[in-house]
């Protein structure tokens, strides 16, 4: 560790043949920072024609999902009627509240040329008090965007560089896609509580300090910090104020009580989550061992 990082969080990769997902929330090193529960990086790759990505419905409850694109397209379809192409320069938030099923496919213009897959899937958490609030769906397009010293920064929630993002916050939340240029370089904001940084794409600093590809660097709270580029990168910055009540994951459900998740295991076995509209003739069944559990 340095001065300016006190964690570093290195990701469990899937390979999933045409492209890699890389996660490192939640992990034994680290369950959160802030409100982000769930960190997935995927891709960049490139699908075979006439393929695509095709995550069929599936259940979630008392988070919200924020997928964040660099390239290529995803349909959402969710049990509200909601239907959005999500796409680079849009953040689509899913608030799942008390219970919620969506789907995430390629679109068909996407499948013909050979789907781009690259981007971000986190899950926020929801404060205590809100778990349960009803479900709601967002998508996001106005956000705002900082340029300075070869920088273009999106703020894509909450309010970094004196910039607030119009998309809605359950909780104090900040997260940013930044896109250095050669010799770039921008001040890191230090008033969130807990923040983190993820270098996606090319090179670049936080300080003195190199950071690695895909490995989550959790920076020392209260410290301003400048983050640089020599030959240009691309870095995800997250975080908001810290949770001081556990939350349990298991599978695609998150709460702060055990027996909730047990519900939700129940209503989603009995159907009670509802159907998504034009997608309804498949569904993922519960796990008997999911892929994401609650780490001592």
């Amino acid at each position: 560790m340095t001065d300016l990082i006190t964690q570093i969080v290195t990701p469990t990769t899937h390979d999933l043949g045409q492209f890699e997902v890389r996660r490192v929330l939640p992990s034994k090193a680290r369950q959160m920072v802030g409100p982000f529960i769930f960190v997935d990086e995927f891709g960049p790759g490139q699908l075979d024609i006439g393929t695509g990505m095709d995550v069929r419905p599936h259940p979630h409850i008392n988070l919200a999902t924020v997928t964040w694109l660099f390239q290529g397209a995803i349909d959402h379809r969710d049990t509200l009627g909601t239907f959005s192409t999500i796409r680079p320069g849009t953040v689509n938030l899913m608030t799942a509240g008390r219970g919620i099923a969506h789907s995430e496919r390629s679109p068909e213009d996407e499948r013909s040329k050979g789907p781009m897959l690259y981007g971000m899937q986190t899950w926020l958490a929801l404060p205590d008090g809100k778990e349960e609030i009803d479900p709601a769906f967002e998508a996001v397009s106005d956000l705002p965007k900082i340029e300075d010293k070869g920088v273009t920064a999106c703020v894509i929630m909450g309010e970094l560089w004196g910039q607030r993002a119009a998309t809605t916050t359950h909780a104090d939340t900040i997260y940013s896609e930044i896109l250095l240029g050669p010799n770039g370089s921008i001040p890191i904001d230090s008033e969130a509580d807990e923040r983190a940084v993820m270098l996606v794409g090319g090179e670049a600093t936080i300080g003195n300090c190199t950071l690695t590809p895909y490995e989550l660097a959790v920076l020392k709270p209260g410290e301003t910090m400048t983050l640089s580029s020599e030959s240009g990168g691309r870095v995800m910055l997250l975080g908001g104020e810290a949770f001081t009540t556990r939350r349990h994951v298991w599978w695609n459900f998150v709460s702060s009580d055990r027996e909730r998740i047990n519900q939700a295991k129940d209503d989603w076995r009995e159907g009670r989550f509802g159907k998504v509209p034009d997608d309804e003739g498949e569904f993922i069944p519960l796990p008997d061992v999911p892929k994401t559990v609650s780490y001592p």
